[in-house]
C-alpha cells in the first residue's frame, strides 16, 4: 500500500469524495458546495501554472476576506506553490517589505487596495500583478519598472482568481509531485517589536495544526462556523477555516468582523461555532442586540490574542447559557494554536499549560535560576 503526502491541497479532496454536495462556504451571495470548492481549486492551479509558476514559487495575497482569497491559498497548495498572505492594513515600507523580503513572482490583490500597491510600485522590482475578484478587464496597467499586469489572463490581459475558479471550461490541475515537506506558506508575524518575519510551513506542519485543532477545539462535520477575523492571519485560516473544510463543516465567511453582520449571519445560517478576540466579544457583549438576538444555535465561543475580562466573559456565559466557551493560546510560528482551556477548565482557570494540544508538547520552564525545566507536576518558580 503506497503511503500518500499528507498536504494541504488534499484536505479539500477528501472532504469532497466525502460529502460532495454539502455546503462548503458561503461568502455573501456566493454557495460553493465541496465538489464545487474542490473543482474551482484545481481550476485555479492549473491557472497558476499555465502562467509560468514553477514548483516553490511565492505567491502573495493582498485582500480582506473573500471565497477567492481562500481559493488562492488552496491553489497554491494544489500546484506546490508557496502562498504570501499579506496583512491588508500594509502599507509603505512596511508593504514594500513584505512583497520584497518574501521573493514572490506576483501578486493577487483586492481591486479597492491597488492603489496600495501602485504607490510603492517603483520599489518592488518585477513583480506581476493580478486581481483576487472583481479585476478590471483590462487586467491594470503597467507601472513604470515595478508591477505590470498579467498579459496572459483569460479575458484580455486579466488575471483573476474568481475568473478562474468558476470559468466552467477551464483546464483543472490534479495534485502531483508536492511532498508533504514541501513549504506552503510564508506566514508572516504582525511586527510588535521590529519588521514582520516570515515563518516557514510545511504541508505537514500545517496538517498536523489542523488535527490538533479537530480535537482540541471539538470541531465537527456537523458545525456551522462563522468566520470573520483575517484570514491572512493564521487564526482563523488555519485553527478554523481549514478544520473545518478537513472535516466537512459548513463555514459562512464574512469579509470584516462586523458586529451587526455577526448576529445576523448567526440569526439567519443558526450558526454553532464563532471565534473572535476578546476586543470584538466585548463589542457584542455591549451591543443592544445580545439581549433580543436570536443565539441559541451557537453551542461552541472560542476566544484568543489577549484577556478575556471575566464581567464581559460572566455576562456571554449568563446569556448563551447553552455555548461553551473556549480560550485558545499560541504563537503564529507553530500554526498557532499550542493549549486551549476548554468549557469545563473556565470554572476554575487552570494553568493552561496542562491543556497543551494533542500535536504539541508543553513543558514548564522556570527564569529564576537560568532556564530550567521543572518536573511535571510542580509549579515553574
Amino acid at each position: 500500500m503506497n503511503e500518500q503526502p499528507s498536504t494541504v491541497g488534499a484536505i479539500l479532496t477528501r472532504s469532497a469524495r466525502r460529502t460532495p454536495e454539502a455546503l462548503a462556504l458561503r461568502f455573501g451571495e456566493r454557495e460553493w458546495t465541496y465538489a464545487e470548492l474542490d473543482t474551482a481549486v484545481s481550476r485555479v492551479a492549473a491557472a497558476l501554472r499555465a502562467r509560468g509558476l514553477s514548483h516553490s514559487d511565492r505567491v502573495a495575497a493582498l485582500g480582506r476576506n473573500s471565497d477567492a482569497f481562500l481559493i488562492l491559498y488552496l491553489a497554491c497548495a494544489r500546484a506546490g506553490l508557496v502562498h504570501v498572505p499579506v496583512n491588508y492594513n500594509a502599507a509603505g515600507d512596511e508593504l514594500v517589505h513584505l512583497l520584497t523580503q518574501s521573493e514572490p513572482t506576483c501578486v493577487f490583490i483586492d481591486p479597492t487596495l491597488t492603489d496600495r500597491v501602485a504607490a510603492v510600485a517603483d520599489r518592488l522590482g518585477d513583480l506581476w500583478v493580478g486581481t483576487l475578484r472583481d479585476g478590471p478587464a483590462d487586467g491594470g496597467d503597467r507601472t513604470g519598472e515595478g508591477p505590470r499586469a498579467d498579459p496572459l489572463g483569460p479575458a484580455g490581459n486579466r488575471a483573476d482568481v474568481l475568473d478562474w475558479a468558476t470559468d466552467r471550461d477551464g483546464a483543472v490541475l490534479e495534485e502531483a509531485g508536492v511532498a508533504d515537506d514541501d513549504l506552503v506558506q510564508l506566514l508572516y508575524t504582525s511586527g510588535t517589536t521590529a519588521l514582520p518575519k516570515g515563518a516557514m510551513m510545511t504541508h505537514r506542519a500545517l496538517v498536523h495544526e489542523y488535527a490538533s485543532s479537530i480535537a482540541a477545539l471539538a470541531i465537527g462535520c456537523g458545525d456551522v462556523i462563522l468566520h470573520s477575523l483575517p484570514l491572512y492571519h493564521s487564526a482563523q485560516m488555519h485553527v478554523f477555516l481549514l478544520p473545518g473544510l478537513a472535516v466537512g463543516a459548513g463555514n459562512h465567511l464574512l469579509e470584516v468582523p462586523s458586529v451587526e453582520a455577526i448576529f445576523a449571519t448567526v440569526e439567519a445560517h443558526q450558526v454553532s461555532s464563532l471565534f473572535l478576540p476578546p476586543t470584538v466579544w466585548v463589542d457584542v457583549a455591549n451591543h443592544p442586540r445580545l439581549t433580543d438576538a436570536e443565539l441559541g444555535s451557537l453551542t461552541k465561543c472560542y476566544y484568543g490574542a489577549s484577556i478575556m475580562p471575566v464581567p464581559v466573559l460572566e455576562r456571554l456565559r449568563a446569556r448563551l447559557g447553552g455555548a461553551g466557551f473556549y480560550n485558545c493560546f499560541g504563537q503564529s510560528e507553530i500554526g498557532p494554536l499550542a493549549c486551549v482551556l476548554g468549557p469545563a477548565e473556565h470554572a476554575n482557570r487552570p494553568d493552561p499549560t496542562r491543556s497543551a494540544g494533542p500535536s504539541c508538547s508543553s513543558r514548564r520552564v522556570s527564569s529564576m535560576r537560568g532556564w530550567r525545566t521543572s518536573p511535571p507536576g510542580s509549579s515553574a518558580r
